[in-house]
């Protein structure tokens, strides 16, 4: 399940680094019943969209959009109770409608436009590398990580394979700040084979490392 949030934006902008802020408010909406705080994330949401960069803020006209998905609809439910009882975000930032949005079919869709960085880390040797679209094991860990996913709920899928559309003239990089820590993640759409119920899965927790601090979102 998916929901779409419209949301008032003040004229002075807000910081561009704010991703820790977004996820606070994420978790402040989902309440002191909290069981996804520091779990395996079986939701993800995007960044916010309609901005543009002026003088080191995020400028917006009126208002922006976000989403936030989750396999888990109660969590969804949590969610919408807690916007509705607290709609205000950051900076200035406040929650003025709320669209739902079910899980389409997806027995004719393979390729999915990202709605925000997907980052994938892996320990070789002693450190922590950041893999990136490029690498060709980029899709196999991208596989590995949603599987321990799907083995969370249940779900099996042999015939799933991942991969970055290399075809996308657009491709590139995103370097992204989150409480002093820089992760080097990729911009480029993605193709999911599998089953339409792997793809809506995916849809719904995202792809990746670190989707619970928004990181990974399609669309």
């Amino acid at each position: 399940m998916r929901i779409h949030l419209k949301i008032k934006a003040p004229k002075q902008g807000i910081p561009v680094m704010h991703q820790p802020l977004l996820t606070g408010t994420i978790h402040k909406w989902i309440g002191d019943n909290n069981t996804v705080h520091g779990e395996l994330a079986l939701f993800s949401y995007s960044w916010l969209n309609g901005g543009k960069f002026k003088n080191g803020m995020l400028h917006f006209d009126s208002e922006c959009n976000l989403f936030i998905s989750s396999y888990d609809n109660e969590l969804v439910g949590q969610l919408i109770k807690g916007i509705q009882h607290d709609s205000s975000m950051f900076g200035g930032l406040e929650v003025k409608e709320i669209c739902l949005e079910p899980e389409p079919d997806f027995s004719d869709k393979d390729r999915f436009d990202i709605a925000s960085p997907i980052f994938i880390k892996r320990r070789i040797e002693s450190s922590i590398q950041h893999i990136l679209y490029t690498d060709p094991l980029a899709g196999v860990y991208l596989v590995e990580t949603l599987r321990k996913k799907m083995e969370k709920v249940g779900l099996v899928d042999d015939t799933l394979k991942i991969a970055f559309d290399l075809s996308y003239p657009k491709a590139g990089t995103k370097l992204v700040h989150y409480n002093g820590v820089e992760n080097k993640a990729s911009w480029c759409p993605i193709i999911i084979e599998g089953k339409p119920d792997t793809k809506g899965f995916a849809w719904n927790v995202g792809l990746g490392n670190s989707t619970g601090i928004g990181l990974g979102a399609i669309k």
